[in-house]
């Protein structure tokens, strides 16, 4: 079954071709920093019109990669949420849209669960169960999946996500947007224990995460120090030294409570060196594997979406017609289980 994805849930286009066989075949991404930068945060009313610009162009773009016809396509996966509605429903139409014309069927997916099994894109794929960190600019979760659509929140953030609070207090420091990025490489700069930040909720006796406190901390060490570079270098490393602490704790203190030895990690943050360095070495210290996707798969991706929708189509899911709808706000625990 030869599936295509679609993904546009934020500001990033995203389109692949997955075949059931013969693995990921091809997929192809524009990203809108550029065009947001100018505004210090993403505007929904662009990215919706910039995915309309991007999402067929794309789909020749990876058709042609593959040596495929559009006429081999055998399904389509679009993100039907969680994400910016205007957005969804560009993706969501032309799934529906090309459905119809080639009476193939279509499947929206839960775009939480194709960061959570883009590892299983990977050539060494986690057996299930595991436990997963999901850590991106809207969403802070640790899971226990035990199947595909099998999913349960072990904890979450109470108030900013870790991907949020990245480009927040990135801003603070003047990095600019988006933020994440810059900060952490910016901390690679910096030199550790110069400054000493909180580590929210490390030992609240759950797994559940906050970042507001940390971000204000931020803000006060910022207003109370010179704001030369290597000051500024400090004081993102020591912002950096905290999230990942505490990250990394948490993700360590589910797999003790569920007694697993597999971690996933995914979403945009996923891919923070330190964050990656400091899980794998606490999984040499207690014997348990990591398992992280790679690098351009931790961001919004059409592949992640091909491959879920590929996994849910073969057990019957899907539907014909051109009817499609969106899910702005989309709990995953709220999704259909594997039949």
């Amino acid at each position: 079954m030869l599936v295509l994805g679609i993904e546009t849930s934020c500001d990033e286009s995203g389109v692949a071709l997955y075949h059931t066989g013969r693995g990921l075949l091809a997929h192809a991404l524009h990203s809108q920093v550029a065009m947001h930068a100018e505004y210090g945060g993403v505007v929904p009313e662009l990215a919706s019109r910039d995915h309309i610009r991007r999402v067929l162009p794309l789909t020749r773009k990876v058709l042609a990669e593959a040596g495929c016809q559009i006429s081999d396509i055998d399904a389509i996966a679009y993100t039907q949420g969680p994400g910016l509605a205007g957005a969804l429903l560009v993706g969501a139409s032309i799934a529906a849209a090309l459905g119809f014309a080639l009476n193939v069927p279509t499947l929206g997916v839960h775009h939480l669960e194709g960061h959570l099994l883009a590892p299983l894109l990977e050539a060494n794929p986690p057996e299930f169960p595991f436990v997963a960190l999901l850590v991106s600019g809207g969403h802070s979760q640790l899971m226990r999946v035990s199947g595909i659509g099998a999913y349960e929140t072990l904890g979450e953030t109470l108030d900013d996500a870790a991907g949020e609070a990245f480009d927040k207090t990135a801003k603070l420091l003047g990095l600019g947007y988006p933020g994440g990025p810059a900060l952490s490489k910016l901390a690679e700069t910096g030199q550790p224990g110069r400054f000493k930040l909180p580590r929210p909720m490390l030992h609240s006796g759950d797994l559940n995460f906050s970042f507001s406190g940390l971000k204000t901390a931020v803000l006060t060490l910022v207003n109370n120090q010179p704001s030369d570079p290597q000051t500024i270098a400090d004081i993102a490393r020591a912002f950096q030294d905290a999230i990942v602490e505490v990250l990394a704790a948490k993700a360590v203190a589910a797999l003790a409570a569920t007694r697993m030895t597999r971690l996933v990690v995914a979403g945009g943050v996923g891919a923070n060196r330190q964050l990656r360095e400091g899980l794998s070495a606490r999984a040499a210290k207690r014997g348990f594997r990591v398992y992280y996707p790679k690098l351009e798969f931790c961001t919004d991706n059409g592949a992640m979406i091909a491959f879920a929708g590929a996994m849910r189509l073969q057990h019957g899911a899907g539907e014909r017609g051109g009817a499609f709808t969106v899910t702005p706000r989309w709990p995953l625990e709220q999704i259909a289980p594997m039949l």
